[in-house]
């Protein structure tokens, strides 16, 4: 996918009285909390631990069927993993670790084949068509790199920003999405991306060249991805990096870090930076999953996230519930109303997701509802889009009413300077 621009985001700065916690019980809720995000790091692990199985068998007996498999435990996925975002944000040790497995967009050329429209050369990147899985050896800042072994440590330690560039994205969910998808060129036409099984098939069968290397590349990225979720799932437990960043934290502190994440991921970049800045460009290539034509979900998992941390209850994939003391108690307890505000600001962004997404079900995928002159579509986007403009609204009037402190809520230029999108 093409970089067409980079944002910057000027902050929200929510303020309150001094920083006093005046309702026992915090404490409890950021336990929960914290119980919460190994819940669902562990499914996000488990899933991925299914897509590495389901890869491993694709890549050892090739064929449309296992390639189907493959691409089915890819989207069960993304479905717990997005539910861990609003753990971002305030928590330094998610925000220094995610872009190892979410990060977005990514210059495709870096890893692979791709087609003659997107271009040979970027002024920001070197590598744009660097095509590693073609290359067993390739530059980066004028000097030579020994690329004849695709490994999880090259992909991370190597290739992953390589040249200090953010488009160079080889790792994460993305990553293994276009190896699995391959580019999307239907622009907001019909279709997702069309990778044929035949690229991993082996001998005279190859399609595209480089199969064997396709296949190693692929599954170092997949078990990359299972080792990142194993780190961070014992990042969460009882003594690790960030259980214990919370525990270290007064109650206040801890209590801003979790609506710091729900109010930022709502915000600046759900609101802004992931749906905004592409229904303003109509741009397909600003599409969060855009290879897969997953988008609808990932944006309505982000938000049942923001949801489940005001509510302090997560349902896993098995069908169990997790939950627990939680925000809407803590609010409840102090201002009923404005409890019943904030849940129903919440549902009635959830509703607006799920009319997103029932028009994917229905057979428009997200980029064709931000196309240019569906005025449908983007009508559906927007009001996805303002529910979660309304729902930071109130969740700044529960920071002000749990009496926490100064909170710095990611911006937008989407949404703060829209005429800066386009300088």
């Amino acid at each position: 996918m093409k970089t067409l621009l980079a944002t910057t985001a000027a902050a929200l700065v929510v303020a309150a009285a001094a920083p006093a916690l005046a309702e026992t019980g915090a404490r409890s809720v950021v336990d929960n909390y914290k119980k919460m995000a190994v819940a669902k790091f562990e499914d996000s692990l488990s899933t991925a631990k299914a897509l590495d199985e389901a890869i491993d068998a694709f890549i050892a007996d090739p064929s449309e069927e296992k390639l189907a498999a493959a691409r089915q435990a890819w989207f069960e996925a993304r479905v717990p993993y997005q539910q861990t975002e609003a753990y971002r944000f305030g928590n330094p040790v998610v925000d220094d670790w995610e872009g190892r497995v979410n990060a977005w967009p990514l210059d495709e050329g870096l890893i692979d084949y791709v087609d003659a429209s997107y271009g040979s050369e970027s002024d920001q990147n070197a590598l744009y068509t660097a095509n590693v899985i073609a290359n067993p050896e390739i530059s980066i800042n004028g000097e030579p790199v020994d690329a004849s072994k695709i490994t999880p440590e090259f992909l991370s330690g190597t290739l992953q920003e390589a040249g200090s560039v953010e488009a160079n994205v080889a790792t994460g969910y993305h990553a293994i999405e276009f190896l699995l998808w391959g580019q999307d060129l239907n622009g907001t036409d019909a279709g997702a991306g069309n990778r044929p099984w035949t690229d991993y098939a082996q001998g005279d069968d190859c399609t595209n060249g480089n199969c064997d290397r396709r296949a190693e590349y692929l599954a170092a990225a997949s078990d990359l991805l299972v080792s990142d979720l194993e780190e961070m799932v014992a990042n969460w437990k009882d003594g690790g990096d960030a259980a214990a960043y919370l525990d270290g934290l007064d109650d206040g502190a801890a209590i801003s870090a979790m609506l710091t994440g729900m109010g930022s991921l709502s915000y600046g970049e759900l609101a802004g930076e992931r749906m905004k800045l592409g229904l303003i460009l109509h741009d397909p290539e600003e599409e969060h999953d855009c290879f897969s034509d997953n988008t609808d979900q990932s944006h309505l998992n982000d938000a049942r996230g923001i949801r489940d941390v005001y509510l302090g209850s997560y349902t896993r994939v098995d069908g169990s519930e997790v939950s627990g003391p939680s925000l809407s108690d803590m609010v409840a307890e102090k201002d009923k109303a404005l409890d019943e505000e904030m849940k129903a600001k919440l549902g009635a962004t959830l509703e607006a997701m799920e009319a997103m997404a029932a028009r994917a079900d229905g057979g428009e995928a997200y980029d064709q509802q931000i196309a240019e002159g569906n005025e449908d579509g983007n009508a559906t986007v927007q009001a996805a889009i303002d529910g979660l403009i309304d729902q930071t609204r109130s969740i700044e009037r529960v920071i002000a009413a749990l009496d926490i402190g100064e909170i710095e809520l990611e911006g937008s230029d989407s949404l703060d300077n829209p005429d800066a999108v386009f300088e």
